[in-house]
């Protein structure tokens, strides 16, 4: 069997929330749902988070990287890893940097496993991590989104308070 590739238009939208005051949090009350900071670097786990939410979002950047590398990465104090929980299943993450591009604290990565989506638990792990940016001392966060991510990424973020600053227009190929 062969595949093609094929080639899209991916159009990247940065966002920011530029101090605490413009955050518009959505928290659930469901009692069978905890967010709980990674504390131990395990990269198998991370590359678990990282497929189950990226996957079908075409995320294969952190795929190649080495044991060493992801361990290397995840232990940076600059670095969070929340993992969202229901009934105790892990069924997302945000993982925010303190050394990223830009100034302040980026939400890195940020998703939930597809059979998760839908209940609004989106908008409570998002707030939870910008939250805890916020309280870890960062004075604005920020983060981008692409046309490859979910379709409601985008919403949920300006819904939280995230401002649009810049957006980039690139041709992209995907596997077929």
């Amino acid at each position: 069997m062969t595949t093609t590739n094929r080639q899209v238009t991916v159009v990247t939208t940065y966002l920011e929330l530029p101090d605490r005051t413009a955050f518009r949090p959505s928290f659930t009350t469901a009692p069978d749902v905890a967010v709980v900071e990674s504390h131990i670097p395990f990269p198998a786990f991370y590359r678990f988070l990282y497929r189950a939410v990226g996957e079908t979002y075409h995320w294969t950047m952190r795929l190649d990287w080495s044991d060493e590398r992801l361990l290397e990465y995840l232990s940076r104090p600059s670095v969070t890893l929340l993992v969202l929980y229901v009934q105790g299943t892990p069924a997302g993450y945000i993982e925010l940097n303190a050394e990223s591009d830009e100034p302040d604290v980026e939400v890195a990565y940020f998703g939930l496993a597809p059979m998760f989506h839908g209940r609004g638990l989106g908008k409570h792990l998002l707030s939870t991590g910008v939250q805890r940016a916020f309280d870890d001392g960062a004075g604005r966060v920020w983060v981008h989104t692409c046309t490859l991510d979910g379709p409601h990424a985008l919403a949920n973020y300006q819904a939280r308070g995230f401002r649009p600053y810049k957006t980039t227009t690139e041709m992209v190929v995907l596997p077929g």
